[in-house]
């Protein structure tokens, strides 16, 4: 039972790889790592931001980024120096510029064009049900019954 218990108090806390040797000794700097650490994705993991991935290039980005904060860098200074190595890919939250735009706007333009396109589609098919369920001339019911009668 307190394997258990221990089990679950595990898996309910938040996963943290930030290795004790790594946490600044000043809790505001510390607190501004982790918030860098919160945005910043871990290359290998892909999904996980470097506070939760035990990747050692994670590790090797979180001690990045507490050198760099040390050194009196701002956060965005850190985050731009970190990109221009990475690129936007290391980005929890990717810009707006540039080529990502279409990123963005691509889901939206591709949902809209699909319902449109749904659209004409079954109404389409609307009028064609229509205009096959029209009445018969006399020569096609004349036909029919004959093929009924056989």
């Amino acid at each position: 039972m307190r394997y258990l218990i221990l089990i679950l108090a595990f898996l309910a806390s938040p996963a943290l790889a930030v290795q004790p040797d790594e946490i600044l000794d000043d809790p505001v700097l510390e607190a501004r790592a982790r918030e860098l650490g919160q945005e910043l994705r871990c290359v290998v993991c892909q999904g996980e931001n470097i506070d939760e991935s035990n990747a050692g290039i994670a590790r090797d980005l979180r001690i990045l980024v507490r050198e760099r904060l040390k050194e009196g860098e701002s956060n965005q200074e850190i985050l731009d120096f970190v990109v221009s190595r990475y690129g936007e890919y290391v980005l929890m939250r990717p810009t707006w510029g540039g080529a990502n735009i279409i990123l963005y706007v691509a889901g939206p333009v591709l949902l809209l064009l699909a319902m449109i396109t749904g659209f004409f589609y079954l109404r389409g098919r609307a009028t064609a049900q229509t205009a096959a369920g029209a009445a018969l001339s006399k020569e096609e019911e004349n036909r029919l019954a004959e093929i009924l009668k056989e």
